[in-house]
């Protein structure tokens, strides 16, 4: 059977329907994606049902119901994506929670593809760090540049490399995106940056800041890029759509991100930076406090780029920066965290990124890999960087501490603070940073759970179905079994999503019908695909057209991915208030990949028991 593209598929069925203006909402069940069309009269239901993936169409209870099979969660996914209907059906659309973290959990989501990059040069820069200190390399050689370009070449551009995760997750053409990125550190761009000249667009003052190693500007310009880009799309022309949409949205894109985003970030920064600054006059510690516990918050913002200029300045004109001091304490704290994770996580996809990443930071200050891959995601770990780094920072800048060079925080940069100050001190806050960072995360950072192995062999081994073998279903819940000919929904009783049989229930326990993994499992309980290891899967559809109670009645005791034991429950249901609410609360069993199997049989007419067998399958 040949593989079906299932975006492509959400697209074809978005067409026929009528398009999405066509569209009231779109919600789907354990088989069917379930539309409520304004104009049924505008869907084609004959091309619909041509459609590679499309077992059928059945309109009934005002819904357009295009029956899809267990896929159809892959379908649905693709039409909101590609539409704004997940705005306003209520449909779920990413990480819900507070707005902190929604945040988390998309910056996170995007950072994750390239991890193991990050985490490598990071690595790479510490012992290039290393070579340097030991005078194995002269930093003045060319081989020293080159192995620089390796290791600073994806922190300098990683605009470039945020604009193609973010296109994947906003759903915009990704080389549009990278356009975008590359206008912002373009070298005439950056050079603008700290110039003496005004710089200005159309007459229009423009308040530069440096994008290179920036993170928020271009993560803001792509969100913003998808609805612009799906504007232009339906309004511009056929004729001239395909190289106007990319055009107008780069020459819009670019100049509104630097006219926007960069005096936000400039003036936040600047801001912030002189407030800080005050306070090292006034109360040290405090400010010590402050760059130790938030620099990775201002370094995650951009914000950290607005006191660049006064360490910078400091160093030139009186050889050293207070503001330096804690910063230490900020860097290592958070490596710290990410070390503690890797001792404490059960994830071994989780220890392989944090081990790399905690040696990187804690070696040449780069936080990066272990920030968006480790600590953040996890939440917990990364506030502990931050107590750590208040503790450390408040101590170090209490002492007076300040590195004579312009170094990255990092314990090689150490012999850079030995001089202003009392070094002793800084010793101790970054000691204390390091100590209560790692502690926190380790007696209370998430523990995570063991990964579920996916490795593609296993996978496929798991899913190859043994000639011959004999597989046994036993009934998922009590009571008197029926042809499935006779369910009262023309889906099922066709045979179109496979052979089985119908149970009119007794009792409202449902259990697993064999050993295997809970490949679907509905939050509203009334649905749960199952998959034994032999390969057979089977739906139980509790009830027909329950989807539309929205759980009321129904309690889910099992979430995709879980293994069962034959008899395990999957949930219980309120036959009394399934009935109550005019519902039929026949329960549904149907082996979905009949076609791939030498013989199923369901068993006949009569009483059931919850675990007597139902259906015999030959393989």
């Amino acid at each position: 059977m040949a593989t079906v593209d299932y975006g492509a598929l959400a697209g074809q069925i978005l067409q026929k329907v009528g398009g999405e203006e066509n569209i009231a909402t779109a919600t789907h069940c354990a088989t069917r994606l379930r539309l409520r069309l304004k104009d049924e009269g505008k869907a084609d239901k004959a091309a619909i049902e041509k459609l590679p993936g499309v077992i059928t169409v059945v309109q009934a209870g005002g819904q357009y119901q295009v029956v899809i099979g267990n896929n159809v969660p892959k379908v649905h996914e693709a039409l909101l994506g590609m539409t704004k209907l997940g705005e306003h059906t209520g449909a779920d659309e990413g990480p819900k929670g507070n707005l902190l973290n929604q945040f988390i959990a998309l910056i996170s989501s995007i950072f994750s593809p390239m991890l193991w990059p990050l985490a490598g040069i990071g690595l790479m820069k510490a012992f290039l760090s290393l070579a340097t200190n030991f005078s194995l390399i002269d930093p003045k050689s060319t081989t020293y540049t080159i192995i620089a370009a390796a290791a600073d070449g994806m922190f300098y551009f990683l605009p470039m490399f945020l604009a193609v995760t973010a296109s994947r997750r906003f759903k915009t053409n990704m080389f549009t995106s990278m356009a975008i990125a590359a206008a912002l550190v373009y070298p005439s761009i950056v050079a603008l940056n700290g110039g003496e000249t005004p710089v200005t667009f159309l007459g229009i003052p423009v308040v530069m800041m440096s994008y290179t190693s920036s993170v928020i500007p271009i993560v803001v310009a792509v969100w913003l890029q998808g609805y612009l880009e799906r504007f232009l799309t339906k309004t511009l022309p056929d004729m001239i759509r395909n190289f106007t949409v990319p055009l107008l949205t780069i020459l819009v894109m670019v100049p509104l991100v630097l006219l926007t985003v960069g005096p936000i970030t400039t003036y936040a920064a600047n801001g912030i930076s002189a407030g800080v600054n005050f306070l090292f006059g006034a109360a040290p510690w405090l400010a010590g406090a402050i760059m130790g516990g938030l620099w990775q918050v201002f370094v995650l913002f951009g914000l950290h780029w607005g006191f660049v200029p006064i360490l910078t300045n400091d160093l030139a004109t009186q050889g050293y920066s207070l503001i330096s001091g804690p910063l230490v304490a900020a860097v290592l704290a958070q490596a710290a965290s990410g070390l503690a994770v890797m001792f404490r996580s059960r994830s071994a996809k989780r220890r392989e990124v944090a081990g790399p990443a905690a040696f990187s930071g804690f070696l040449a200050g780069i936080t990066e890999p272990i920030i968006y891959g480790v600590n953040l995601p996890l939440k917990l770990p990364f506030y502990f960087g931050i107590a750590g780094g208040a503790v450390g920072g408040a101590i170090a800048a209490a002492g007076g501490s300040a590195a004579n060079a312009f170094v990255f925080p990092s314990l090689i940069a150490l012999p850079a603070y030995m001089t202003i100050g009392n070094f002793t001190l800084q010793l101790i806050g970054t000691g204390l940073a390091i100590l209560i960072a790692f502690v926190l995360t380790f007696m209370f950072g998430p523990r995570e759970e063991v990964d579920v192995e996916d490795d593609t062999a296993e996978a496929e081994a798991a899913n190859t179905l043994t000639a011959g073998h004999a597989v046994t279903i036993n009934a998922p819940i009590a009571g008197h079994a029926v042809p499935l000919a006779e369910v009262k929904d023309k889906v099922f009783a066709s045979g179109a999503m496979g052979t089985g049989l119908g149970i009119v229930p007794s009792d409202g326990t449902i259990v697993a019908p064999f050993d295997g993994t809970v490949e679907v499992a509905f939050p509203t309980g009334h649905a749960f695909g199952l998959k034994s290891a032999s390969g057979v899967e089977v739906l139980i559809h509790v009830g027909i057209d329950t989807v539309n109670l929205n759980g009321d009645g129904f309690t889910a005791k099992v979430k995709q991915g879980d293994h069962v034991k034959a008899g395990d429950v999957l949930g219980t249901v309120d036959l009394a208030k399934v009935q109550a609410a005019g519902y039929d609360p026949t329960t549904i069993v149907v082996v979905t990949n009949t076609a791939s199997l030498a013989e199923v049989t369901a068993h006949g007419e009569g009483e059931l028991t919850a675990g007597e067998p139902a259906v015999a399958v030959i393989v």
